[in-house]
This record gives structure tokens, C-alpha cells and sequence, in this order.
């Protein structure tokens, strides 16, 4: 039997910033799967990635740090890249958009399409920052949404609703660098003219037919990707440009375009055909087969990059002729954290660099919560009380018991051998059937693109092994019936062993230390489901604790860390409007003075702080300050600061901060120490 083969596409990551788990759960955790799961059935596949390294993102991040932007991608793509490869995403290449080979294959891209007509150059008004004489990049621009009204839109996308936009339908719009008003001002760019590929997108979209071929089972796609799509359609499509205004990115390839780079959007997704041309070159491969022919594309996505890959892109895939357009686009919504939306700017987010660093143990368990609450067709919502919860109660109490039940018993009452398998009941031939019923049942899934179904479906298996071992009470009949006692262990060791197997794509490392305890071997997905993957008379080795409970502390410390973030955070877009007013008393009982650094070292596995320790005059005292974004501890040694000295102490990542320095902060989010313009020294009085 033929195998279909598989390219697959992770969304590229923005190289602005880490990553968090609503990235992990809605792209990178359900592709990897998919992926694992696609090389157990012995498919042709290509995972591929990369960082997303141009585009005004990028430039903003640059200049609120005031560095440059290469400085920038090269940090992100380093932090990006470790954390997947410690979170164990397997791509074939995780690659970046500032490579050589990239810029000339966007550009070579470019070139054919204009080469064929298939842009149209025109004059436009766009948005012009005066004070800093620049065109502003749809990033640079913020703005009411039209859609939803929410306040803080850019000019590309509404992170709010999902809405994508041009910035001239945004109300009110405001430049991020000035935070003035632009003005429209002329400059000519090339345009991709969406609205002559209506009617077969339409017909691709709706009925998966392109130029009379099927191409893909429209009622595969999810229904939030066909409705979105239709929607933007029915619409209308519009001209879109393809270049920008802009000096950081792809140059565009063409006498008379100086200052101009291609616009991100269609830079990005070039990133997975150049990506698949580098891993291509260092293993000896052609990259058109990963392109062209009878190959499925698949791209996993969040839910606000739907018309991009869906739409845009496919056009630039048709217009350039031969290349394949996706059999599917699994988009994902949203995972919201804590109550809240998960939201870089206002450091609302667990990091995965951060929980790798603070758990680097229990990555299989992050892996299980986050595709348990996956936000497949709905908008879902990780807790830390949920992380607990499903780790104890399911990982803990239902597959690690089971498993652990099976091997201690088969130590304890027959040193490690498994025992032959006797008479069967009723009962033993519905298990064993079962057994047999479990990979069909989790591929159908799979293919179908429902990652949280089929891990599901896999731990009902553990939960049919623990049902199994409790209705039969092993451990009772051993005194009075131990034939019966052999037949019930030999069958909980073969549900142990598929599980061993069915866990692979989910829970890889996992998976590895059930096959050590059972000391098997990983076989193709096809021989799954065998009841008797283990032969009487085979010795296991003697299992461990497959997954430790989670405390209430690590739950109370991580919520309040949680808290901590957003007081430590600084980052601001706009100036916060006046605090409500005090009276003179109430600001009398502030003891702010001066202070002089003595000491400073970074707060271990806390990127944002410092640990200071601080002459006021009267003591000294050490303060946990959030500017290590914006100063080194070598910088800030000897430097006169204010502080406010009775404000109640608190811990912060373990360290008691006995006061707040006192910062300026700037509408970029900079910040600045607020110290004496003479030489003051410390202990004076700030009133």
C-alpha cells in the first residue's frame, strides 16, 4: 500500500520574543505529534520551521531596546530554537529568515511573479510619521478596530478578535513611534490583486476543487478556517501590497525600489520552501520533492494567521506555478491563561524557557495538559490548578498506577518474568479485543487532525487497565487462585506494552521509560493493537515512579509568581492615564530617600530581575528591582537611585525585597533611574 507523503509547516515564530504556552499549545505540541505520528506509520514526511525575522515586530523590539534588529533575531532565534529542542519538538530544520539562501529565494519568488504579471504596481496614500520623517510598516501603526472596537489594534491585525486589516481602517490611528497622529502622504508599491482569485479560491476553499481536480476533503478542514475564509471572500477581496516602506527585511530585487523590502507576509511563508531548500542541501535531497507532485501540505497555525495561509499565500503558490497548495490548514484559537488572555506586552504568560528552567523533569507532563485543553475549534484555558489537577488525577492516579500495579506485581510474584497466559474469561477476551481496537481508533483521529480526541482515546486505555486490575484484585486472588493470577498480569503487561507504543507521539519520553521498564523495542505503528506483544518467560526490568504528584506550593508559588510578573512589568505602549488623587497625609507616609547601589547579581531563572543591595543611609538592605531588561549589574554598582524605604516587604522568586526603587519610565517602555542632578549621597530625604 501506497503511503501519503507529508510536508508539514509549523507557523514561524516571531524572533522578537520567547515562546509561551499558547504558542506551544496551538502550533508547535499538536505539529510535533502529528509528525511522530506520521514517521511511526512509516510516511514520507518534512517538518519544517524557523524563526520569522523581519517585519516591523522586529524593529519595534529593536528600538524600544535600543539595539539593532540583527541583535534582536539572533538573541530570539537562540532562545526560540533551545526551547524547542529541550521541549522536544522534532523538526527536520528549524531555520531563519535572515539566511542567505532565504533572501534569495524570496527574492527569486518575487521575481518570477512580477516576471508574470501577476502584481500591479501602484501610487497609494500611506501613513506617514512626520516628527521621524518615515512611512510607517502596519506595525507601527495602532488604532481602533472596526470589528470589535477594540483600542489597541495594529495596523495588519486585531489580536483582539482576529480581524486582519490595512491601516487605513483603523479609527484613530496612532503612530507607535511618536504617538502622534500620521498623515497619508504618496508612495508607489507593488500590489498582489486578490480579487481576481475569488472564484477559485472559492471553489478550493468550499469544494476542494482546483482547475477541475480534487485537490483535498473540504470536510477536513476545521469549520473556523472555511469560515473564515469565506467571510474575507464574500467581502470582497482587495489589492494587497506586497512591499514596504521599510529598512530591515528582504530588499526588493528591482531597479527603483531602494528603501523598499517585501512585505512579511509574503516573505514568511517563502521561509518553508527556503528552510526545506537548506535541510534539503545538508542531507543530500531535492527540495522540489517536498514541493511539487503528489505531496500533502499541511500547515499548523493559530487562528489569527488563517487568511494568510489559506488565502495569501496559496495565490502567491498558484500564481508561481507548479508548486503544491495545502491539503490542509489546522488552525487553532486561542489559550487564554488564568482568566485572562495571554499577552506578551503585559507579561502575562508562562514562558517555556522559563518552565523548562524551573521544571526540567516534567516536560511530558506540560506536554499531556496542554493537548488535554487544546483549543481546537473553541477558545480554552490553562490554570495551574488544572495542570495539577490532570497530573495527579490522570497521569498519577490512572496511567502511572496502572503501570506501575502490572510491574510491581509481576517482580514481586514472579521476579520480573512474565507469566504464561492461562484459560481466558469473557472478561479477558472483551480486554484483549479492546487492545486489538485502540491504534485504529487513535489513527482515525489523528489523520482527522484531533490531537486532544486521540490522547484521550489513548488514556482510556490505562483507564481500561486499571479497571481491569481492580475488578480482578490480583493481589487478593495470588493466595487462592495464582494460575487465575497469571492470566490477569500477562494480560495488564500487554495493555502496559501498547501503551508504550500508543504513548509515543504524545508523550515520547515517557513512552521510552515504559519500554525500558518493559525492555522492548519501538516497532512501526502497524504492529500496535498485538495482544501478545510480550512472550511468556520475557524479563521487565523494575519500574519507577512514572509521574510524582504535584504540591499546592508549586501551584501557589507559580500563581503568585503570575502576580509578581505584572508588578515587575514595565512595558507600556501609551502613557497610563492619572492615578486617582491622595490627599497630602497619605502621601507624607511615603519614606522615599536616597540610596546608593553596593551590590548587584541577577535573580537565577528570572530574566527581568536584579538583586540589589542598597545603602539608604540608615542600612542597607537588598531590593528585588525589574530592570534587568535595561541594566547590567555592573552598570548600576555605585549609582545614587531613590527608594522607597516602609514599603512592606515581600518575596520575590525566593528573595525578600525590602523596598522599590523608584524608575522613569518612558512611552517606549524604557526605563531610567530618577537620581539627584548633584552629587547627593545616600540617606537624603525626597519630598
Amino acid at each position: 500500500m501506497t503511503k501519503d507523503k507529508f510536508t508539514v509547516t509549523a507557523a514561524l515564530p516571531y524572533a522578537n520574543g520567547p515562546l509561551h504556552l499558547g504558542h506551544v499549545a496551538g502550533v508547535y505540541l499538536p505539529a510535533d505529534i502529528f509528525v511522530r505520528f506520521l514517521r511511526m506509520n512509516q510516511h514520507d514526511v518534512a517538518f519544517i520551521c524557523g524563526s520569522d525575522e523581519h517585519g516591523a515586530a522586529i524593529t519595534l523590539r529593536a528600538k524600544k531596546e535600543g539595539i539593532t534588529p540583527q541583535e534582536i533575531v539572533d538573541k530570539y532565534n537562540k532562545v526560540i530554537g533551545d526551547s524547542f529542542q529541550q521541549f522536544g519538538i522534532s523538526f527536520d530544520i528549524f531555520h531563519r529568515t535572515s539566511a542567505e539562501i532565504h533572501h534569495k529565494t524570496a527574492q527569486d519568488f518575487f521575481l518570477k511573479l512580477e516576471e508574470k504579471g501577476k502584481f500591479i504596481e501602484e501610487t497609494t496614500e500611506q501613513y506617514f510619521d512626520e516628527e521621524f520623517q518615515q512611512f510607517l510598516a502596519d506595525r507601527y501603526i495602532v488604532g481602533e478596530c472596526p470589528n470589535c472596537h477594540n483600542e489597541n489594534a495594529y495596523g495588519d491585525q486585531c489580536e483582539k478578535c482576529g480581524s486582519a486589516l490595512s491601516p487605513t481602517d483603523l479609527i484613530n490611528p496612532l503612530s507607535t513611534l511618536s504617538g502622534k497622529k500620521p498623515i497619508l502622504k504618496s508612495t508607489s508599491h507593488w500590489f498582489l490583486p486578490m480579487d481576481r482569485h475569488e472564484e477559485w479560491l472559492t471553489a478550493w476553499i468550499q469544494d476542494g476543487m482546483l482547475d477541475g481536480e480534487k485537490q483535498h476533503e473540504p470536510k477536513a478542514w476545521r469549520n473556523q478556517v472555511i469560515g473564515q475564509c469565506m467571510s474575507w471572500i464574500n467581502n470582497g477581496l482587495k489589492p494587497r501590497a506586497m512591499t514596504r516602506d521599510l529598512d530591515w527585511g528582504v530588499k526588493v530585487p528591482l531597479q527603483g525600489a531602494d528603501g523598499k523590502v517585501l512585505y512579511v507576509w509574503l516573505d514568511a511563508p517563502i521561509g518553508y520552501i527556503s528552510a526545506t531548500k537548506q535541510w534539503a542541501l545538508d542531507n543530500n535531497k531535492d527540495w522540489k520533492d517536498y514541493w511539487t507532485g503528489d505531496r500533502k501540505l499541511v500547515h499548523f497555525i493559530g487562528k489569527d494567521n488563517i487568511v494568510f495561509h489559506a488565502i495569501i499565500f496559496p495565490i502567491l503558490l498558484k500564481d508561481h506555478g507548479d508548486l503544491i497548495l495545502p491539503d490542509n490548514v489546522p488552525a487553532y484559537e486561542f489559550l487564554n491563561l488564568e482568566g485572562d488572555k495571554f499577552s506578551t506586552s503585559r507579561n502575562w504568560a508562562v514562558w517555556l524557557h522559563e518552565y523548562l528552567e524551573r521544571y526540567p523533569t516534567k516536560v511530558d507532563e506540560l506536554k499531556y495538559v496542554l493537548t488535554s485543553i487544546a483549543p481546537e475549534s473553541k477558545d480554552s484555558e490553562f490554570t495551574w490548578k488544572e495542570y495539577q489537577a490532570r497530573v495527579n488525577n490522570e497521569l498519577a492516579d490512572i496511567l502511572g498506577n496502572f503501570v506501575n500495579r502490572a510491574l510491581v506485581l509481576t517482580q514481586k510474584y514472579y521476579e520480573g518474568i512474565v507469566p504464561e497466559r492461562g484459560e481466558l474469561t469473557q472478561e479477558d477476551e472483551r480486554v484483549l479485543e479492546a487492545i486489538a481496537s485502540f491504534p485504529a481508533k487513535v489513527s482515525s483521529l489523528i489523520y482527522a487532525y484531533k490531537i486532544r480526541e486521540a490522547q484521550s482515546e489513548v488514556m482510556n486505555l490505562a483507564r481500561l487497565g486499571n479497571k481491569y486490575l481492580a475488578d480482578n484484585e490480583p493481589w487478593k486472588l495470588q493466595k487462592t487462585d495464582p494460575k487465575r493470577v497469571e492470566t490477569i498480569l500477562h494480560i495488564a503487561l500487554q495493555i502496559t506494552a501498547n501503551l508504550s507504543l500508543l504513548l509515543e507521539p504524545f508523550l515520547p519520553s515517557t513512552a521510552a521509560k515504559l519500554r525500558s521498564f518493559l525492555n522492548v523495542a519501538l516497532p512501526v505503528w502497524g504492529e500496535i493493537g498485538n495482544p501478545g506483544i510480550l512472550v511468556a518467560g520475557h524479563k521487565v526490568n523494575t519500574p519507577e515512579i512514572l509521574f510524582p504528584k504535584i504540591e499546592d506550593s508549586l501551584v501557589e508559588a507559580e500563581v503568585e509568581f503570575l502576580k509578581q510578573s505584572q508588578q515587575s512589568n514595565t512595558t507600556a505602549v501609551n502613557f497610563p492615564p492619572q492615578k486617582p488623587a491622595v490627599s497630602f497625609d497619605d502621601f507624607t507616609k511615603l519614606d522615599i530617600r536616597l540610596g546608593t547601589i553596593i551590590e548587584a547579581e541577577k535573580v537565577p531563572k528570572a530574566d527581568k530581575l536584579l538583586k540589589l543591595t542598597v545603602d539608604t543611609g540608615i542600612d542597607v538592605r537588598t531590593i528585588v528591582s525589574g530592570i534587568a531588561n535595561f541594566y547590567n549589574p555592573d552598570e548600576v554598582v555605585g549609582k545614587t537611585v531613590s527608594v522607597l524605604l516602609n514599603l512592606e516587604p515581600r518575596k520575590i522568586r525566593g528573595v525578600e525585597s525590602q523596598g522599590m526603587i523608584l524608575m522613569a519610565e518612558n512611552e517606549a517602555g524604557e526605563l531610567s533611574f530618577v537620581s539627584p542632578e548633584k552629587e547627593f549621597g545616600a540617606g537624603g530625604e525626597i519630598r
